[in-house]
Protein backbone atom coordinates (compact mmCIF):
# COMPACT_ATOMS: atom_id res chain seq x y z
CA UNK A 1 0.00 0.00 0.00
CA UNK A 2 1.43 3.55 -0.99
CA UNK A 3 2.03 5.56 1.91
CA UNK A 4 0.02 8.74 0.86
CA UNK A 5 -3.47 6.13 0.74
CA UNK A 6 -2.12 5.45 4.58
CA UNK A 7 -2.35 8.99 4.90
CA UNK A 8 -5.57 9.80 3.81
CA UNK A 9 -7.26 7.42 6.85
CA UNK A 10 -5.43 9.46 9.43
CA UNK A 11 -6.44 12.87 10.91
CA UNK A 12 -2.99 14.47 11.01
CA UNK A 13 -1.69 17.65 12.40
CA UNK A 14 0.64 17.76 9.39
CA UNK A 15 2.24 15.12 7.38
CA UNK A 16 5.09 14.72 4.65
CA UNK A 17 3.24 12.07 1.76
CA UNK A 18 7.47 10.50 0.57
CA UNK A 19 6.36 8.06 -2.53
CA UNK A 20 7.17 5.02 -0.54
CA UNK A 21 5.36 1.63 -0.21
CA UNK A 22 4.02 0.46 3.39
CA UNK A 23 4.28 -3.32 3.79
CA UNK A 24 3.11 -3.60 7.68
CA UNK A 25 2.98 -1.76 10.83
CA UNK A 26 4.83 -1.83 14.21
CA UNK A 27 5.13 -0.19 17.77
CA UNK A 28 7.89 -1.93 19.03
CA UNK A 29 10.83 -0.19 17.09
CA UNK A 30 12.57 -4.02 17.87
CA UNK A 31 9.98 -5.30 15.63
CA UNK A 32 9.97 -3.36 12.65
CA UNK A 33 10.95 -4.91 9.27
CA UNK A 34 12.10 -2.91 5.76
CA UNK A 35 8.46 -0.81 4.53
CA UNK A 36 6.98 -0.90 7.83
CA UNK A 37 5.00 2.01 9.22
CA UNK A 38 6.61 3.10 12.30
CA UNK A 39 3.92 4.21 15.17
CA UNK A 40 5.84 6.24 17.82
CA UNK A 41 3.45 7.56 20.76
CA UNK A 42 3.60 7.66 24.36
CA UNK A 43 2.72 5.14 26.60
CA UNK A 44 2.18 4.40 30.49
CA UNK A 45 5.31 3.03 31.05
CA UNK A 46 7.84 4.25 28.20
CA UNK A 47 7.49 7.03 25.34
CA UNK A 48 7.70 5.47 21.34
CA UNK A 49 9.06 8.66 20.42
CA UNK A 50 12.74 7.87 21.75
CA UNK A 51 13.49 4.89 19.34
CA UNK A 52 12.40 6.67 15.91
CA UNK A 53 15.80 6.49 14.87
CA UNK A 54 16.04 3.34 15.60
CA UNK A 55 12.79 2.39 13.55
CA UNK A 56 14.53 4.11 10.60
CA UNK A 57 17.63 2.23 11.00
CA UNK A 58 15.45 -0.81 10.89
CA UNK A 59 14.40 -0.12 7.51
CA UNK A 60 10.72 1.57 8.45
CA UNK A 61 9.59 3.37 5.36
CA UNK A 62 6.96 6.06 7.07
CA UNK A 63 6.83 7.17 10.88
CA UNK A 64 3.45 8.37 12.17
CA UNK A 65 4.28 10.20 15.47
CA UNK A 66 2.42 11.94 18.13
CA UNK A 67 5.19 14.34 18.82
CA UNK A 68 6.10 17.78 17.34
CA UNK A 69 9.32 17.79 18.27
CA UNK A 70 9.82 13.71 17.03
CA UNK A 71 8.14 15.00 13.90
CA UNK A 72 10.39 17.99 13.02
CA UNK A 73 13.48 16.35 13.79
CA UNK A 74 12.31 13.25 11.42
CA UNK A 75 11.85 15.71 8.77
CA UNK A 76 15.57 17.32 8.98
CA UNK A 77 17.31 13.92 9.86
CA UNK A 78 15.27 11.86 7.48
CA UNK A 79 13.48 13.20 4.51
CA UNK A 80 13.29 10.03 2.06
CA UNK A 81 11.12 9.03 4.77
CA UNK A 82 7.14 9.27 5.11
CA UNK A 83 6.12 11.38 8.34
CA UNK A 84 2.89 12.09 9.68
CA UNK A 85 1.94 13.99 13.42
CA UNK A 86 -1.24 13.06 15.06
CA UNK A 87 -2.65 14.14 18.36
CA UNK A 88 -3.69 10.83 19.47
CA UNK A 89 -1.42 7.99 18.96
CA UNK A 90 -3.19 4.95 19.43
CA UNK A 91 -5.74 5.48 17.22
CA UNK A 92 -3.51 6.17 14.72
CA UNK A 93 -1.88 3.04 15.08
CA UNK A 94 -5.42 1.36 15.11
CA UNK A 95 -6.50 3.21 11.84
CA UNK A 96 -3.11 2.90 10.15
CA UNK A 97 -2.93 -1.51 11.11
CA UNK A 98 -6.98 -1.63 9.63
CA UNK A 99 -5.63 0.34 6.26
CA UNK A 100 -2.35 -1.86 6.01
CA UNK A 101 -4.32 -5.22 6.83
CA UNK A 102 -7.17 -4.59 4.30
CA UNK A 103 -9.50 -4.53 7.28
CA UNK A 104 -10.07 -7.80 8.99
CA UNK A 105 -12.36 -6.74 11.43
CA UNK A 106 -15.17 -6.67 8.98
CA UNK A 107 -14.97 -9.97 8.00
CA UNK A 108 -15.16 -10.76 11.54
CA UNK A 109 -18.96 -10.34 13.84
CA UNK A 110 -17.64 -9.47 16.93
CA UNK A 111 -18.82 -10.34 20.95
CA UNK A 112 -16.83 -8.22 23.57
CA UNK A 113 -17.23 -8.64 27.21
CA UNK A 114 -16.42 -6.95 30.22
CA UNK A 115 -16.42 -6.42 33.73
CA UNK A 116 -14.16 -7.39 36.91
CA UNK A 117 -15.21 -11.28 37.06
CA UNK A 118 -16.02 -13.64 35.23
CA UNK A 119 -14.58 -12.40 31.60
CA UNK A 120 -12.50 -15.60 30.96
CA UNK A 121 -15.05 -17.74 31.69
CA UNK A 122 -17.78 -16.45 29.46
CA UNK A 123 -15.44 -15.70 26.38
CA UNK A 124 -14.88 -19.55 26.88
CA UNK A 125 -18.20 -20.55 27.04
CA UNK A 126 -19.25 -18.50 24.00
CA UNK A 127 -16.17 -19.53 21.80
CA UNK A 128 -17.73 -22.87 22.65
CA UNK A 129 -21.38 -22.69 22.49
CA UNK A 130 -20.25 -20.82 18.36
CA UNK A 131 -18.10 -23.85 17.78
CA UNK A 132 -20.34 -26.33 18.68
CA UNK A 133 -22.45 -25.11 15.73
CA UNK A 134 -19.56 -25.23 13.34
CA UNK A 135 -18.59 -21.89 13.49
CA UNK A 136 -14.85 -20.89 13.16
CA UNK A 137 -13.76 -18.19 15.79
CA UNK A 138 -10.73 -15.73 17.54
CA UNK A 139 -10.24 -16.00 20.90
CA UNK A 140 -8.63 -13.10 22.30
CA UNK A 141 -8.30 -13.50 26.19
CA UNK A 142 -6.32 -13.71 29.32
CA UNK A 143 -5.64 -17.00 29.48
CA UNK A 144 -4.80 -17.99 25.90
CA UNK A 145 -5.78 -16.96 21.96
CA UNK A 146 -7.39 -19.08 19.36
CA UNK A 147 -7.30 -18.33 15.83
CA UNK A 148 -9.40 -21.26 14.46
CA UNK A 149 -8.00 -24.99 16.25
CA UNK A 150 -4.82 -23.01 16.65
CA UNK A 151 -3.84 -21.79 20.20
CA UNK A 152 -1.43 -19.19 20.89
CA UNK A 153 0.26 -17.81 24.15
CA UNK A 154 -1.51 -14.67 25.45
CA UNK A 155 0.58 -11.81 26.58
CA UNK A 156 -2.43 -9.19 27.40
CA UNK A 157 -6.00 -9.85 28.71
CA UNK A 158 -6.78 -7.01 25.35
CA UNK A 159 -3.38 -6.52 23.19
CA UNK A 160 -2.79 -3.07 21.36
CA UNK A 161 -4.69 -2.52 18.13
CA UNK A 162 -2.45 -3.41 15.64
CA UNK A 163 -1.92 -6.65 17.40
CA UNK A 164 -5.49 -7.47 17.64
CA UNK A 165 -6.23 -6.60 13.89
CA UNK A 166 -3.21 -9.04 13.40
CA UNK A 167 -4.93 -11.61 14.76
CA UNK A 168 -8.45 -11.03 13.07
CA UNK A 169 -6.44 -10.58 10.28
CA UNK A 170 -5.05 -14.30 10.37
CA UNK A 171 -8.41 -15.60 11.61
CA UNK A 172 -9.82 -14.10 8.53
CA UNK A 173 -7.93 -16.23 6.70
CA UNK A 174 -8.25 -19.36 8.28
CA UNK A 175 -11.85 -19.35 7.54
CA UNK A 176 -13.06 -17.50 10.95
CA UNK A 177 -16.49 -15.40 10.69
CA UNK A 178 -16.63 -15.04 14.85
CA UNK A 179 -14.45 -12.99 17.41
CA UNK A 180 -14.87 -12.84 20.99
CA UNK A 181 -12.93 -11.26 23.10
CA UNK A 182 -12.23 -10.00 26.77
CA UNK A 183 -12.05 -5.63 26.77
CA UNK A 184 -10.16 -4.99 30.06
CA UNK A 185 -10.93 -1.46 31.40
CA UNK A 186 -7.55 -0.51 31.10
CA UNK A 187 -7.61 -1.05 27.01
CA UNK A 188 -10.96 0.77 26.74
CA UNK A 189 -9.72 3.43 28.61
CA UNK A 190 -6.39 3.58 26.22
CA UNK A 191 -8.12 3.18 23.30
CA UNK A 192 -6.22 -0.19 22.44
CA UNK A 193 -9.68 -0.88 20.48
CA UNK A 194 -10.23 2.09 19.07
CA UNK A 195 -12.39 1.72 15.60
CA UNK A 196 -13.12 -1.87 16.08
CA UNK A 197 -17.12 -2.70 15.78
CA UNK A 198 -18.15 -4.83 18.26
CA UNK A 199 -21.60 -6.59 17.64
CA UNK A 200 -22.32 -8.15 21.06
CA UNK A 201 -21.38 -6.56 24.09
CA UNK A 202 -21.31 -8.25 27.26
CA UNK A 203 -21.69 -6.76 31.11
CA UNK A 204 -20.78 -9.30 33.86
CA UNK A 205 -20.19 -7.12 37.18
CA UNK A 206 -18.51 -4.25 38.68
CA UNK A 207 -16.55 -4.56 42.10
CA UNK A 208 -13.25 -2.77 43.31
CA UNK A 209 -10.10 -3.91 41.43
CA UNK A 210 -7.69 -1.77 39.44
CA UNK A 211 -7.93 1.35 41.63
CA UNK A 212 -3.95 2.00 41.42
CA UNK A 213 -4.99 2.91 37.87
CA UNK A 214 -8.00 4.35 37.30
CA UNK A 215 -8.33 6.39 40.79
CA UNK A 216 -12.00 5.90 41.77
CA UNK A 217 -15.07 3.60 41.24
CA UNK A 218 -16.57 6.22 39.41
CA UNK A 219 -13.41 5.85 36.74
CA UNK A 220 -13.32 2.51 36.64
CA UNK A 221 -16.57 2.32 35.64
CA UNK A 222 -16.93 5.23 32.94
CA UNK A 223 -14.09 3.04 31.47
CA UNK A 224 -16.53 -0.24 31.17
CA UNK A 225 -18.98 2.03 30.54
CA UNK A 226 -16.90 2.91 26.99
CA UNK A 227 -17.81 -0.31 25.38
CA UNK A 228 -21.33 0.43 24.66
CA UNK A 229 -21.25 3.39 24.12
CA UNK A 230 -18.67 2.51 21.25
CA UNK A 231 -14.51 3.17 21.33
CA UNK A 232 -14.43 5.38 17.78
CA UNK A 233 -16.97 2.80 16.20
CA UNK A 234 -20.64 2.63 16.43
CA UNK A 235 -22.33 1.16 19.75
CA UNK A 236 -23.24 -2.38 19.67
CA UNK A 237 -25.92 -4.20 17.99
CA UNK A 238 -26.95 -5.79 21.50
CA UNK A 239 -25.84 -5.06 24.95
CA UNK A 240 -25.99 -8.12 27.51
CA UNK A 241 -26.34 -6.36 30.64
CA UNK A 242 -26.42 -8.58 34.12
CA UNK A 243 -29.27 -6.53 35.59
CA UNK A 244 -28.32 -8.41 39.20
CA UNK A 245 -25.14 -6.25 39.94
CA UNK A 246 -25.79 -2.66 41.54
CA UNK A 247 -23.79 -1.19 38.13
CA UNK A 248 -26.22 -2.95 35.83
CA UNK A 249 -28.82 -0.57 35.58
CA UNK A 250 -26.34 2.02 35.06
CA UNK A 251 -24.70 0.05 32.71
CA UNK A 252 -28.32 -0.43 30.66
CA UNK A 253 -28.61 3.38 30.38
CA UNK A 254 -25.16 3.89 29.36
CA UNK A 255 -26.22 1.32 26.34
CA UNK A 256 -29.18 3.25 25.57
CA UNK A 257 -27.60 4.06 22.00
CA UNK A 258 -27.34 -0.17 21.03
CA UNK A 259 -29.93 -1.43 18.60
CA UNK A 260 -30.78 -3.44 21.57
CA UNK A 261 -30.07 -3.63 25.07
CA UNK A 262 -31.06 -7.65 26.40
CA UNK A 263 -30.80 -8.13 30.43
CA UNK A 264 -30.04 -11.21 32.45
CA UNK A 265 -29.55 -12.57 35.94
CA UNK A 266 -31.59 -14.61 38.60
CA UNK A 267 -34.10 -11.89 38.81
CA UNK A 268 -35.60 -8.98 41.12
CA UNK A 269 -32.27 -7.67 42.80
CA UNK A 270 -31.93 -3.74 43.40
CA UNK A 271 -36.02 -3.78 42.27
CA UNK A 272 -34.84 -5.00 38.91
CA UNK A 273 -36.07 -8.07 36.82
CA UNK A 274 -33.79 -9.29 34.07
CA UNK A 275 -35.53 -10.60 30.54
CA UNK A 276 -33.77 -13.46 30.32
CA UNK A 277 -33.82 -15.48 33.60
CA UNK A 278 -32.47 -18.21 35.74
CA UNK A 279 -35.27 -19.80 37.66
CA UNK A 280 -35.00 -23.13 39.85
CA UNK A 281 -31.79 -23.12 39.87
CA UNK A 282 -29.97 -26.23 41.64
CA UNK A 283 -26.42 -26.33 42.36
CA UNK A 284 -23.88 -29.13 43.01
CA UNK A 285 -20.31 -30.32 42.96
CA UNK A 286 -19.46 -30.52 39.36
CA UNK A 287 -23.26 -30.09 38.35
CA UNK A 288 -25.46 -27.41 37.95
CA UNK A 289 -28.79 -26.91 36.26
CA UNK A 290 -32.01 -24.08 35.81
CA UNK A 291 -34.75 -23.26 33.72
CA UNK A 292 -33.58 -20.47 31.48
CA UNK A 293 -36.21 -18.22 31.10
CA UNK A 294 -36.62 -15.81 27.54
CA UNK A 295 -38.66 -13.58 25.45
CA UNK A 296 -38.07 -16.40 23.22
CA UNK A 297 -39.12 -19.50 25.41
CA UNK A 298 -37.49 -21.25 28.04
CA UNK A 299 -35.61 -24.06 28.19
CA UNK A 300 -33.71 -26.63 30.55
CA UNK A 301 -30.04 -26.03 31.04
CA UNK A 302 -27.55 -28.88 32.58
CA UNK A 303 -23.83 -27.76 33.01
CA UNK A 304 -20.44 -29.65 34.18
CA UNK A 305 -19.45 -26.15 35.89
CA UNK A 306 -20.20 -25.54 39.14
CA UNK A 307 -21.37 -22.77 41.40
CA UNK A 308 -23.81 -19.46 41.42
CA UNK A 309 -21.48 -17.74 39.66
CA UNK A 310 -21.40 -20.04 36.45
CA UNK A 311 -24.87 -19.68 36.54
CA UNK A 312 -24.73 -16.22 35.59
CA UNK A 313 -21.26 -16.70 33.20
CA UNK A 314 -23.86 -19.40 31.24
CA UNK A 315 -26.07 -16.64 31.27
CA UNK A 316 -23.76 -14.13 29.70
CA UNK A 317 -22.51 -16.31 27.15
CA UNK A 318 -25.80 -18.11 26.24
CA UNK A 319 -27.77 -14.73 25.84
CA UNK A 320 -24.83 -13.43 23.69
CA UNK A 321 -24.91 -16.97 21.74
CA UNK A 322 -28.69 -16.19 21.01
CA UNK A 323 -27.84 -12.64 19.87
CA UNK A 324 -25.38 -14.40 17.11
CA UNK A 325 -28.43 -16.59 15.91
CA UNK A 326 -27.94 -19.95 18.03
CA UNK A 327 -31.51 -21.05 18.82
CA UNK A 328 -32.18 -22.10 22.77
CA UNK A 329 -32.02 -25.52 22.08
CA UNK A 330 -28.31 -25.41 20.38
CA UNK A 331 -27.26 -23.12 23.26
CA UNK A 332 -28.68 -25.81 25.76
CA UNK A 333 -26.88 -28.73 23.92
CA UNK A 334 -23.99 -26.88 23.78
CA UNK A 335 -23.79 -26.07 27.94
CA UNK A 336 -24.40 -29.83 28.29
CA UNK A 337 -20.70 -30.48 27.19
CA UNK A 338 -18.88 -27.27 28.27
CA UNK A 339 -15.70 -27.99 30.80
CA UNK A 340 -14.13 -25.72 33.44
CA UNK A 341 -11.93 -23.38 32.42
CA UNK A 342 -7.91 -23.82 33.48
CA UNK A 343 -7.72 -22.31 36.93
CA UNK A 344 -11.16 -21.05 37.13
CA UNK A 345 -12.04 -23.67 39.92
CA UNK A 346 -9.81 -25.97 38.87
CA UNK A 347 -9.42 -29.02 41.05
CA UNK A 348 -6.58 -30.84 41.69
CA UNK A 349 -7.21 -34.99 41.54
CA UNK A 350 -5.96 -36.83 44.75
CA UNK A 351 -6.72 -39.97 46.79
CA UNK A 352 -6.63 -38.49 50.34
CA UNK A 353 -10.08 -37.33 50.51
CA UNK A 354 -9.68 -33.72 50.43
CA UNK A 355 -10.81 -31.25 47.82
CA UNK A 356 -8.10 -28.46 46.54
CA UNK A 357 -9.29 -25.85 43.98
CA UNK A 358 -7.07 -23.35 42.20
CA UNK A 359 -8.75 -20.46 41.42
CA UNK A 360 -8.01 -17.02 39.84
CA UNK A 361 -10.21 -14.97 42.72
CA UNK A 362 -7.89 -11.71 42.71
CA UNK A 363 -10.59 -9.44 44.23
CA UNK A 364 -12.56 -9.13 47.55
CA UNK A 365 -15.59 -10.30 45.72
CA UNK A 366 -14.19 -12.73 43.66
CA UNK A 367 -12.75 -14.43 46.85
CA UNK A 368 -16.07 -14.10 48.88
CA UNK A 369 -17.70 -15.78 45.91
CA UNK A 370 -15.20 -18.32 45.92
CA UNK A 371 -15.49 -19.23 49.34
CA UNK A 372 -19.32 -19.19 49.61
CA UNK A 373 -19.12 -21.96 47.02
CA UNK A 374 -16.63 -23.79 48.73
CA UNK A 375 -18.80 -23.85 51.70
CA UNK A 376 -21.84 -24.96 49.64
CA UNK A 377 -20.18 -27.93 48.70
CA UNK A 378 -18.20 -28.58 51.67
CA UNK A 379 -21.04 -29.63 53.95
CA UNK A 380 -19.39 -30.09 57.58
CA UNK A 381 -15.91 -30.05 56.71
CA UNK A 382 -13.33 -26.61 57.03
CA UNK A 383 -13.06 -24.35 54.62
CA UNK A 384 -9.23 -23.56 54.26
CA UNK A 385 -8.29 -20.24 52.19
CA UNK A 386 -4.97 -19.80 50.96
CA UNK A 387 -4.72 -16.77 49.06
CA UNK A 388 -2.21 -13.35 48.52
CA UNK A 389 -2.21 -9.76 47.23
CA UNK A 390 -0.29 -8.06 44.09
CA UNK A 391 2.21 -5.68 44.18
CA UNK A 392 2.68 -2.78 42.19
CA UNK A 393 -1.91 -2.33 42.84
CA UNK A 394 -4.82 -1.26 44.03
CA UNK A 395 -3.23 -1.16 48.08
CA UNK A 396 -7.25 -0.68 49.58
CA UNK A 397 -8.38 -3.75 48.41
CA UNK A 398 -5.47 -5.23 50.74
CA UNK A 399 -7.47 -5.47 53.93
CA UNK A 400 -10.79 -6.32 51.81
CA UNK A 401 -9.37 -9.17 50.43
CA UNK A 402 -8.22 -10.23 53.94
CA UNK A 403 -11.76 -9.57 55.52
CA UNK A 404 -13.00 -11.47 53.04
CA UNK A 405 -10.87 -14.92 53.50
CA UNK A 406 -11.26 -14.29 57.11
CA UNK A 407 -15.00 -13.87 56.72
CA UNK A 408 -15.57 -17.22 55.29
CA UNK A 409 -12.94 -19.67 56.14
CA UNK A 410 -11.87 -21.99 58.71
CA UNK A 411 -8.20 -21.22 58.20
CA UNK A 412 -6.53 -18.79 56.41
CA UNK A 413 -3.14 -18.85 54.87
CA UNK A 414 -1.85 -15.63 53.72
CA UNK A 415 1.17 -15.37 51.75
CA UNK A 416 2.91 -14.14 48.33
CA UNK A 417 1.34 -13.50 44.68
CA UNK A 418 3.06 -11.38 42.01
CA UNK A 419 4.52 -9.36 44.32
CA UNK A 420 6.64 -7.11 41.85
CA UNK A 421 8.44 -4.10 43.08
CA UNK A 422 6.93 -3.96 46.74
CA UNK A 423 7.96 -5.85 49.44
CA UNK A 424 6.19 -9.43 50.43
CA UNK A 425 6.20 -9.12 53.95
CA UNK A 426 4.77 -5.37 53.52
CA UNK A 427 1.51 -6.49 51.00
CA UNK A 428 0.94 -9.16 53.26
CA UNK A 429 0.67 -7.11 56.60
CA UNK A 430 -1.80 -5.20 54.73
CA UNK A 431 -3.85 -8.12 54.10
CA UNK A 432 -3.56 -9.40 57.85
CA UNK A 433 -5.08 -6.88 59.05
CA UNK A 434 -8.40 -7.40 57.26
CA UNK A 435 -7.98 -11.30 58.24
CA UNK A 436 -7.35 -9.82 62.24
CA UNK A 437 -10.45 -8.13 62.05
CA UNK A 438 -12.27 -11.41 61.62
CA UNK A 439 -10.83 -13.47 64.41
CA UNK A 440 -10.17 -16.08 62.20
CA UNK A 441 -6.77 -18.07 62.82
CA UNK A 442 -4.56 -17.16 60.20
CA UNK A 443 -0.96 -18.50 59.07
CA UNK A 444 1.59 -16.20 57.36
CA UNK A 445 3.84 -17.70 55.35
CA UNK A 446 6.01 -15.67 52.51
CA UNK A 447 6.71 -18.56 50.58
CA UNK A 448 3.92 -19.46 47.99
CA UNK A 449 5.07 -23.15 48.09
CA UNK A 450 5.79 -23.07 51.56
CA UNK A 451 1.94 -21.64 51.98
CA UNK A 452 0.54 -24.03 49.96
CA UNK A 453 2.03 -27.44 51.78
CA UNK A 454 1.02 -25.75 54.90
CA UNK A 455 -2.72 -25.34 53.57
CA UNK A 456 -2.67 -28.83 52.08
CA UNK A 457 -1.16 -30.79 55.49
CA UNK A 458 -3.81 -28.80 57.20
CA UNK A 459 -6.59 -30.61 55.74
CA UNK A 460 -8.64 -33.29 56.86
CA UNK A 461 -11.02 -35.95 54.80
CA UNK A 462 -14.25 -34.17 53.85
CA UNK A 463 -12.01 -30.56 54.29
CA UNK A 464 -11.57 -28.18 50.28
CA UNK A 465 -8.48 -26.06 50.25
CA UNK A 466 -9.07 -22.98 47.85
CA UNK A 467 -5.52 -21.71 46.34
CA UNK A 468 -6.73 -18.30 45.30
CA UNK A 469 -5.55 -15.36 43.47
CA UNK A 470 -2.84 -17.15 40.41
CA UNK A 471 -5.44 -19.84 38.53
CA UNK A 472 -3.98 -20.09 35.11
CA UNK A 473 -0.67 -18.49 35.67
CA UNK A 474 2.77 -20.39 35.39
CA UNK A 475 5.17 -17.62 36.91
CA UNK A 476 5.65 -15.64 40.49
CA UNK A 477 6.38 -11.65 39.10
CA UNK A 478 9.34 -10.95 41.82
CA UNK A 479 11.34 -7.82 42.78
CA UNK A 480 14.08 -9.45 40.98
CA UNK A 481 12.81 -10.97 37.73
CA UNK A 482 9.64 -13.62 36.89
CA UNK A 483 10.56 -17.08 37.79
CA UNK A 484 8.22 -20.11 37.12
CA UNK A 485 5.41 -21.27 39.57
CA UNK A 486 2.34 -23.15 38.66
CA UNK A 487 -0.29 -23.57 41.97
CA UNK A 488 -1.41 -26.90 40.37
CA UNK A 489 1.94 -28.67 40.14
CA UNK A 490 3.09 -27.47 43.32
CA UNK A 491 -0.17 -28.48 44.83
CA UNK A 492 -0.20 -31.80 43.20
CA UNK A 493 3.53 -32.44 44.03
CA UNK A 494 2.41 -32.35 47.71
CA UNK A 495 -0.72 -34.58 47.82
CA UNK A 496 1.87 -36.84 45.57
CA UNK A 497 3.71 -36.26 48.80
CA UNK A 498 1.58 -36.96 51.42
CA UNK A 499 0.23 -39.81 49.67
Amino acid sequence: MNWEMVCERLNATDRWCASVDVAGVEYDSRRVGRGDVFVAMRGEATDGNRYIDAAVAQGAAAVVTDSREAYESLRRTHGGVGAALVERGRRALAEVSSAVMDHPERGLALSAVTGTNGKTTTAFLLETMLRSVGRTCVLIGTIETHVGNEVRVSQHTTPESRDILSLFADGVKAGATEAVMEMSSHALEQERVWGIPVDVAMFTNLTQDHLDYHGTMERYFAAKARLFEGVGAPPPRVAVVNLDDEYGGAIERAAAGCGEVWTYGLGNHFGWVPQFRAEDVVLGAGETSFDWKTPRGTVEMRSSLTGRVNVYNLLAASCAALARGLSLEQIAMAAEELVPVPGRFETVSNGLGITVVVDYAHTDDALRNLIALARELVGSGKVITLFGCGGDRDRTKRPRMGRAAGEGSDLVILTSDNPRSEEPMVIIEEALAGVRETGTTCIVEEDRAGAIEIAIRAARVGDIVLLAGKGHEKVQILKDGTVPFDDVAVAARVLKEIA
